[in-house]
């Protein structure tokens, strides 16, 4: 009778070492190098202007901005957009996640409809859509409400002269719907908005 070494038949542990390198090494190929480069590649060629931030472009071929990041508006004859905690800083997305009830919450609230006051004389405080006095999640949102642009309207209309419809034309030019007609909300891009804006002042 023959007696078979005990080892017969299994697998050593220099060959599984040499399957898991291997292993290893394809995976790094194909998910670490071909995959990215298949991504981004097919990115770039149906989707350019999204794979590269969606970046905004004034006359003279500039960048000024992204059309999925907010930015601040300081001169009041420029459309504003929501309030930032983080004055839209795009590498510290977020907001406080203070409860309504929150005393700095309360405050930042109220500060708010303080200075909207001051710069809307015009349009009573019954009328202020309250996203422009709330934070959006990321502190980053460039969009506002169509009725959030409409509000604004009397003021830009007499610090620049421009009459009242056109620049309601101008809102509704600039609103997009819900997506696919059924998601999301209709919304105004406040940079878009602003630099046709700023064509029709010049």
């Amino acid at each position: 009778m023959t007696n078979s070494n005990s080892n017969s038949g299994s697998i050593s542990n220099s060959s599984i070492l040499a399957i898991a390198i291997r292993a290893g090494i394809a995976f790094i190929v194909l998910c670490g190098i071909i995959y990215p480069l298949v991504s981004t590649g097919l990115a770039q060629l149906i989707f350019p202007h999204q794979a590269n931030g969606s970046m905004i472009k004034d006359a003279s071929g500039r960048i000024i901005g992204s059309s999925l990041i907010g930015q601040s508006f300081t001169d009041p004859a420029y459309f504003q957009g929501r309030v930032s905690s983080i004055d839209y800083k795009a590498e510290a997305s977020g907001s406080n996640n203070y409860a309504p009830s929150n005393p700095d919450m309360l405050k930042r609230t109220q500060d708010s409809i303080t200075a909207w006051q001051a710069a809307n004389p015009d349009v009573p405080i019954s009328k202020l859509p309250i996203a422009l006095i709330t934070n959006s999640g990321s502190g980053l949102d460039p969009h506002i409400t169509p009725a959030s642009a409409e509000v604004q309207i009397p003021r830009i209309s007499k610090l620049t002269g421009l009459p009242a419809d056109t620049l309601k034309q101008l809102v509704e030019k600039h609103t997009d719907g819900r997506d696919l007609g059924l998601f999301g909300d209709p919304r105004v891009n406040v940079l878009e908005l602003n630099i046709e804006l700023s064509q029709l002042r010049k």
